[in-house]
């Protein structure tokens, strides 16, 4: 097949690309490069591929990346919680615009196969909980005045007591709870609703969990946890755990999220379809990461729990990964301290100086 991959120059998205010419299938890149994520074109980026050096909200642009193409890949988007709401128009221009010009561009040459989408795990909120005397529950955001005061796990909104996290289905209710998470929702609704208007499409969003892995960005605003804490490492320096370290996530290495991209784009079972969660399927928390990252490089200092926290940020969100086993056919390889072993001496993409 001739894929386009959006966003392929980025992190996930030029292992996705690595991916899928070990796979022979031909690779067209359409990325803007931007400079909060980027220096240039990125170093080991393959050669085989074609780059389009572009950018999607362009609609010339749109109606050039899918002229030929049997599939597409959308990973183009602005991630991260970014620096504070000033990011709001930037994110939406980025992730809601980008997608519908994509989507426009599709519909005006009857674009029919596979069109995979880069979402996550954020359009969750919290995570799913259990009460021991209400069954499942959704709480609400926390309130300022725990955080404050340490109290970082989520009550029972019927009875105040202490919650159970348990995995989170697809089927979970969505709650986005930050701006980034608004749009990578929107981005599902806006290929949804392209797919019910256009027979043959296949849409599939994969919920990436935290993805980390060699080229992850750093020493930017819109870097993930663990670029950060290995950022802080390097510099001698212990990394710093937010809250008391004990908030539970999943941890995906990207070449597992990649093999899900792969497995998503050439099905032929026409069940693949709708959203998947791409994750390791072993719920760690934030703190075991820090320390399993800490203890891979020699004399790293140990991580320390600062008890600050972020406002858009959730206490608890790991996946189930039943049904990407069952139905995609994914199984992640790589578990969390081997990953982070090889982390902790992989090459990490610096942004532009600007």
């Amino acid at each position: 097949m001739r894929i386009l991959v959006t966003g392929g120059a980025g992190f996930i998205g030029a292992h996705v690309a690595e991916a899928l010419l070990a796979r022979d299938h031909d690779v067209r890149i359409v990325d803007a490069l931007l400079p909060s994520a980027h220096d240039g074109v990125p170093p080991g980026l393959p050669a085989a591929a074609e780059l389009v050096h572009a950018d999607l909200r362009d609609a010339e642009v749109a109606r050039a990346a899918v002229a030929g193409i049997d599939a597409v890949c959308h990973q183009a988007a602005m991630v991260g919680l970014g620096t504070d709401f000033g990011d709001v128009a930037d994110y939406v221009s980025h992730n809601d615009l980008g997608t519908a010009q994509l989507l426009r561009a599709l519909a005006a040459r009857d674009f029919s196969g596979p069109l995979v989408l880069a979402s996550s795990m954020v359009v969750y909120g919290e995570g799913r909980y259990a009460c021991a005397e209400h069954g499942d529950v959704a709480p609400g955001p926390r309130a300022i005045d725990d955080l404050q005061a340490g109290r970082f796990e989520p009550p029972c909104p019927a009875c105040g007591r202490a919650l159970e996290a348990r995995s989170v289905p697809e089927t979970a209710p969505l709650d986005p709870r930050n701006v980034y998470a608004a749009t990578k929702l929107h981005q599902e609704q806006l290929v949804t609703a392209f797919a019910r208007e256009h027979d043959g499409v296949r849409p599939v969003a994969l919920r990436y969990h935290n993805v980390y892995g060699p080229r992850m960005p750093r020493d930017t605003p819109y870097a993930g946890v663990a670029s950060i804490f290995r950022s802080s490492l390097e510099r001698g320096e212990a990394p710093r755990v937010f809250e008391d370290g004990a908030q539970m996530r999943d941890f995906v290495h990207v070449a597992d999220v990649a093999q899900a991209n792969v497995l998503a784009l050439e099905a032929e079972d026409d069940r693949v379809r709708g959203a998947f969660n791409v994750a390791s399927g072993t719920p760690r928390s934030v703190g075991d990461m820090a320390r399993a990252l800490a203890a891979a490089i020699p004399g790293g200092p140990a991580p320390v729990v600062t008890g600050d926290f972020r406002r858009g940020d959730v206490r608890h969100v790991f996946a189930s990964p039943d049904r990407a086993r069952e139905v995609l056919g994914f199984t992640a390889q790589t578990m969390l301290e081997a990953g982070m072993a090889e982390f902790a001496v992989a090459p990490l993409r610096a942004p532009a100086r600007i």
